[in-house]
């Protein structure tokens, strides 16, 4: 059931971007789609789907004033496998906000809520979180925000079983453009769980990919310092595996 809602996010996709392309010069609404098929699914470098492949598409509207919103989704393994929901494996991110410029800096603002469909566990803490960002860019430097306005952090709780709301992600990326569709960037981040410093931690990546018209293909190699199966608090490791240990990610993404 979930793999037919990834489907149907896919097929949504090609349907506004196919309206795009025939609605060209109606004026100032703009939609695109876009699809992936990844070696893992890494959210701030963290496996979510437990070392194995995802399939992962969207689609965005925009305005000329700034506005947007768009739709994500990709299959996902641990909400099912942690406890979370049951019959789930599925993300959908619902997003909107108001993207604009000052002189030679960009910035963005919005609202996303990471939703899992499936049926809710007794007394488990719902995975399902929204975040509130900021994001300002520079030339091929971008630096986002993220603070948690919901309850709780994908189903994080605090040492003393608080909430966790307030947890926070910091991310400073870098793209550089080469010639022949050619690109390289890199990544560091660090996700604060409030409350909880055992779920803590810092990521990083770098990569290179290469537009070759029809689609890019990217390789990146990531790595953190989440707290994994060696350690004492055992956060970050997930059905006897690693999910934060470093790895080699090769992807395929087509935007239209």
């Amino acid at each position: 059931m979930q793999e037919k809602r990834i489907a149907v996010v896919l097929a949504a996709a090609s349907v506004f971007a196919s309206v795009a392309v025939a609605d060209e010069a109606a004026g100032p609404h703009s939609f695109t789609g876009n699809f992936a098929i990844t070696t893992d699914y890494l959210f701030r470098g963290i496996s979510q789907t437990q070392n194995k492949p995802a399939l992962q598409g969207g689609f965005d509207y925009a305005h000329s004033s700034g506005l947007y919103v768009g739709v994500w989704g990709s299959n996902v393994k641990w909400v099912d496998t942690g406890g979370y929901k049951d019959n789930n494996s599925l993300e959908l991110d619902l997003y909107g906000g108001y993207k604009g410029e000052l002189g030679p800096l960009s910035y963005d603002l919005g609202m996303i809520r990471y939703y899992y469909p499936g049926d809710y566990v007794a007394n488990a803490t719902s995975p399902d979180t929204t975040e509130a960002y900021v994001g300002l860019g520079w030339q091929f430097l971008s630096f986002k925000y993220s603070h948690v306005v919901s309850e709780n952090f994908v189903g994080w709780k605090g040492s003393n079983d608080q909430k966790t709301r307030g947890s926070q992600y910091y991310d400073l990326s870098l793209a550089y453009p080469l010639e022949n569709g050619w690109g390289i960037g890199a990544h560091v981040g660090y996700q604060k769980v409030k409350h909880n410093s055992d779920a803590s931690y810092t990521d990083w990546n770098v990569y290179v990919s290469k537009d070759l018209g029809f689609g890019t293909v990217k390789l990146m190699y990531a790595d953190s310092n989440a707290d994994g199966c060696g350690s004492a608090s055992r956060a970050y490791c997930w059905d006897g595996k690693d999910v934060g240990d470093a790895r080699a990610v090769l992807s395929f993404s087509k935007t239209f």
